[in-house]
């Protein structure tokens, strides 16, 4: 039967005075929450302004969401880009039955999974999010997987304060870009941040006419209300897209929904009574609301339809966690229902990328290929397999990745521009869905901010999978590859801001980043076929972006943590160590000094083998650690050895790098490559002096 006019409005007004309810329940949670914390600590005026749009998107209607399995592919994706309003984020994932509610107590302690902010240890959320402005990068990578097969939608909840950071402005411009109108964006705009609570630093006027003019379709409402919000939501998943994603201005106010001023500031530790007053308001409001609803529900009776609207709205009391309790026909109480946890372990994911080997390129050792050749020419064989997903930013031509990507599938192989932050963002979005992701760029261009929090995302994944009561089970991690073009000395001319001298031990500092540096065009093949095995994590790889030497056999197995060996005899007086293109400086100088009767071995290190660092120290053998940057291996080295002895024998070891005269980091000046070869010895003849100096003194 069809509903009438009437009937419709009576259905949407009984909506909304439910979900006033259920705005209530949220907020006593969240009071809840901060008092019991272990610090009593609450980002209380962000997460109460972030309640009505919540409380829409969440029970309105809106949303599919996989409350069983919030990994499987197909159902809509939210991410809280403000992550100071988790507290909210979380009463309501409690209550849907993401997790138990007990998780609401105690939470910012050490044996909670309630943190400050949310990250992928809680129940159903996919990423880590706080530092300001990177979520709805992620939410994009996210679109940009919903547009495919199965399709689905993402909403991303960020604020006005967060609007000030310049990555939101790289996603809101790709997104538009990319015609993403399964995107849809709620703006908890507050009028405040952390050191104004009542205004913005930078204020932020005609929000809607700088979205609307990157191309972007914008709603502008009041969100102290229900109704308006519920109305955006509605023109977002059911009108005519026409290629837009969607922004919903939310205006509203810091710490709205509760009384006392103290609500309105940012991030505050609760006391007992303010708690308890707020709560007892929250209650009042919550017995007003029940008692008007009872009484527009009792009306029903006699309305046209009333029946179906009646039937209408105890199916949506249900399906908020509400339980209209009827008496003899007539509604007596308005109850949150009890509900059990509902999110279950998901499923393992197979990450393991399919390809033949047989056609990979193949390569003659003693000739020479530039190496971002060589990934183009793999990538269109890994590339058969959907899994694979590249994003470039503007320096495509330097690693390789989007040419071979994109010969198979344009879709999967992206390039932002210049906006390295948003590449690594979207990289992310994708490997949080299941791809081995791959994002390129000079070295000293990634975003170290960025990949600090993704790391630490990755790390609480890892946390979620070992937990006997976890969400995530195995491949459930990040696959993402940061491929990092022209180290060490390779961009020369360019100077100081272009040169990956530094970048190394910068970011080799970030936890769970597996460095690797490149020194053969074999060895390269042989590391991508080692990431595309899946379940690697994150992988920090150097690549020469000119043509290389092939120095290894093709059927290298490449092994992270492993060393090699590229010379050895027994006759060996000293061992020189390195990576990259410092390798085959070494080669060179191993064969000069064999001309003049002196054995050398050569050691290729792409990645840190501490266990024949350890060996190769305990040898006695003179050892040069020569690197084309500030000393990675090196300090690496120091490390292992006072881990290993409490102290070092320095008599036998030489770190020759780009560290200044008094050992401290330093950039470089510009230079052609043996120009910087000479101006720090690590030219074939410099070190081949050195080590003849360092032998002739025993």
């Amino acid at each position: 039967m069809v509903l009438t006019q009437t009937s419709q409005y009576l259905i949407r007004d009984g909506l909304i005075k439910l979900l006033e309810i259920k705005d209530a329940d949220i907020r006593l949670m969240t009071l809840r929450q901060a008092r019991d914390a272990v610090d009593k600590g609450v980002h209380i005026g962000g997460a109460f302004s972030a309640v009505i749009p919540l409380v829409a998107l969440f029970y309105g209607g809106m949303a599919r969401f996989d409350i069983t399995n919030p990994t499987r592919r197909g159902q809509d994706m939210f991410v809280l880009s403000k992550g100071h309003a988790v507290a909210s984020m979380a009463s309501i994932y409690a209550d849907l039955g993401y997790f138990d509610r007990s998780v609401l107590q105690n939470s910012r302690s050490e044996e909670s999974i309630l943190n400050g902010h949310p990250g992928p240890i809680l129940p159903g959320v996919h990423i880590s999010t706080g530092p300001l402005g990177q979520g709805l990068g992620v939410a994009q990578g996210f679109a940009l997987v919903g547009k495919m097969s199965p399709k689905f939608d993402v909403f991303c909840l960020t604020g006005d304060g967060e609007l000030q950071e310049g990555i939101i402005w790289e996603a809101v411009m790709f997104s538009a870009y990319k015609k993403l109108d399964n995107l849809c964006v709620l703006v908890d705009k507050n009028s405040g941040q952390l050191d104004d609570t009542k205004q913005l630093v930078h204020p932020l006027p005609e929000l809607d006419k700088r979205f609307a003019c990157f191309g972007w379709r914008v709603f502008n409402v009041d969100a102290t209300q229900y109704g308006p919000v519920l109305a955006a939501l509605e023109e977002f998943k059911y009108s005519p897209r026409e290629g837009k994603p969607t922004v919903i201005i939310c205006r509203t106010r810091k710490g709205f929904g509760g009384a006392s001023d103290f609500m309105v500031k940012h991030k505050v530790v609760m006391p007992d009574a303010v708690a308890e007053q707020e709560m007892a308001l929250q209650e009042r409001k919550r017995a007003a609301r029940v008692a008007e609803f009872l009484d527009f529900f009792a009306g029903l009776g006699d309305a046209e339809d009333g029946g179906m609207v009646r039937e209408r709205l105890l199916r949506a009391a249900k399906e908020m966690n509400l339980d209209i309790v009827l008496k003899e026909g007539k509604a007596s109480e308005v109850k949150p229902l009890a509900v059990s946890v509902k999110t279950k372990r998901a499923p393992s994911r197979n990450k393991k990328v399919e390809y033949d080997a047989g056609e990979l390129p193949k390569l003659e050792k003693g000739k020479e290929y530039a190496c971002s050749g060589v990934v183009t020419q793999a990538m269109k064989v890994f590339a058969r397999d959907p899994k694979v997903v590249s994003i470039d930013a503007d320096l495509a031509s330097s690693s390789g990745l989007e040419a071979g990507v994109a010969y198979v599938d344009m879709t999967r192989a992206l390039n932002v521009g210049v906006a390295e932050p948003n590449m690594m963002a979207i990289a992310e979005g994708f490997a949080a869905m299941g791809f081995n992701a791959w994002c390129s760029t000079f070295g000293p261009f990634f975003d170290w901010r960025v990949l600090r929090r993704i790391a630490i995302g990755y790390e609480e994944r890892l946390q979620a999978m070992a937990m006997k009561d976890g969400w995530l089970s195995e491949g459930h991690g990040l696959d993402i590859t940061f491929l990092s073009t022209v180290p060490n000395f390779e961009q020369n001319t360019n100077g100081a801001t272009h040169m990956s001298n530094d970048d190394v031990l910068i970011l080799g500092g970030i936890a769970h980043l597996k460095v690797i540096d490149i020194s053969c065009p074999n060895q390269l093949i042989a590391a991508m076929r080692w990431v595309m095995e899946g379940n690697r994590g994150l992988v920090y790889m150097r690549m020469e972006r000119g043509a290389m030497p092939v120095i290894y056999d093709a059927d290298l197995q490449f092994e992270y943590g492993k060393g090699y060996f590229l010379k050895e005899s027994s006759a060996d007086k000293a061992v020189i160590i390195s990576s990259g293109r410092g390798v085959h400086e070494a080669l060179a100088a191993a064969k000069e000094l064999e001309s003049s009767g002196i054995a050398v071995a050569v050691v290729d290190m792409p990645s840190i083998d501490e266990k024949l660092l350890l060996e190769l120290y305990n040898s006695g053998k003179l050892l040069v650690i020569a690197e084309q940057n500030n000393g990675y291996i090196w300090s690496e080295f120091q490390k292992i050895l006072f881990k290993a002895n409490g102290s070092i024998d320095a008599t036998k070891l030489v770190p020759i790098n780009t560290l200044d005269s008094e050992r401290r980091p330093q950039f470089i000046h510009s230079a052609t490559y043996q120009q910087l070869l000479r101006r720090f010895g690590l030219s074939p003849a410099q070190l081949a002096e050195t080590v003849r100096q360092k032998l002739a003194k025993g």
